[in-house]
């Protein structure tokens, strides 16, 4: 093994089994996958003594990782008993263990898993972004009505609504209509994210991995997703240059996070081509830009695992930063 390399991720993340793949074709690593929904099934320790500390998982000696990729860790899968109370306090140790075990190794992360659980709130992504000097769209995110309201009345033109978290199902982006604004009252349980809808020339996507900035140009308003272009990838997917200053704005929100990757979205508007920040998602899904565009995103991932020092400066610099 040329560099222990950890990846966390279900076992069925495509992602990470390409990204696996490359680093043992292109970069003689044999990278360890967990599974944190494998634990308490399998037997794990850590053990911390005067002289030294000691990582275990399933027998595997994980204190020669160097290299983490945090890509999308599952919960622990404790089995069920007739005490829902039991069931929560062994739920909540087994989260607790599996995840202070993997994330006090002496490695570097890609990403942090504390940086990665702050940048994963969209509303802290949005501070940033405009602490940056992002353009991004006018927005609140309430479960008050009547802000809501007040808020939909004051823009000039159209609105969207969003889900404020992540994870979970899938949840479009849609526009709001006069029968949303009669049930704003339901926000009271589920705070709700609403903001200025940018009427588009194009979308863009862009895959971040230390510095990197790997840009795909999404044609979304000739097709399905004009609203949300996830919606539709029939559309046209080229890869597109940044320019300087949008990179270098994206170079300082990344910092700002403490992300050394992620994917972010933008949108291009038609009125005046300003370019507006939607969103970034710390451990995105990358592998259809590459399928559609050829870009070799998830071979320049994989040389950023194999590579401790390029990592490690990547690491710093977004703690610094």
């Amino acid at each position: 093994m040329t560099t222990p390399v950890l990846i966390i991720a279900h076992e069925m993340d495509l992602h990470a089994a390409a990204v696996t793949s490359h680093l043992r074709a292109h970069f003689g690593v044999r990278p360890l996958r967990i599974d944190m929904a494998e634990f308490p099934s399998t037997t794990a320790s850590f053990t911390s003594t005067r002289s030294s500390h000691a990582h275990d998982w399933g027998g595997v000696d994980l204190d020669s990782v160097r290299v983490v990729w945090w890509r999308r860790p599952a919960r622990s899968v404790v089995g069920r008993s007739i005490d829902p109370d039991t069931d929560a306090f062994r739920q909540a140790e087994c989260d607790h263990f599996a995840e202070g075990l993997l994330s006090s190794l002496d490695a570097v992360f890609v990403n942090d898993a504390g940086a990665q659980h702050r940048a994963d709130r969209k509303l802290v992504q949005l501070a940033a972004a405009r602490g940056v000097g992002l353009a991004v769209p006018d927005t609140v995110v309430t479960n008050d009505a009547s802000v809501a309201a007040d808020f939909l009345a004051g823009l000039p033109g159209r609105a969207i609504y969003k889900r404020t978290g992540t994870g979970g199902a899938f949840s479009e982006t849609r526009l709001v209509t006069s029968g949303d604004l009669m049930r704003l009252p339901a926000i009271a349980s589920s705070p709700t994210t609403f903001q200025e809808f940018v009427d588009g020339a194009y979308d863009l996507r862009i895959v971040w991995i230390a510095g990197e900035a790997w840009a795909v140009r999404i044609d979304s308003q000739s097709g399905a997703g004009w609203v949300d272009s996830r919606m539709d990838n029939s559309v046209a997917f080229t890869p597109y240059d940044l320019g300087d200053d949008v990179a270098e704005s994206l170079h300082q929100l990344m910092d700002c996070l403490g992300l050394a990757f992620g994917v972010i979205d933008l949108r291009v508007s038609a009125s005046d081509g300003q370019v507006y920040f939607l969103e970034v998602n710390p451990q995105g899904q990358f592998a259809y830009l590459e399928i559609k565009t050829g870009l070799p995103i998830t071979r320049s991932l994989a040389g950023l695992l194999a590579d401790p020092a390029r990592a490690r400066r990547r690491d710093t610099a977004a703690l610094v930063g």
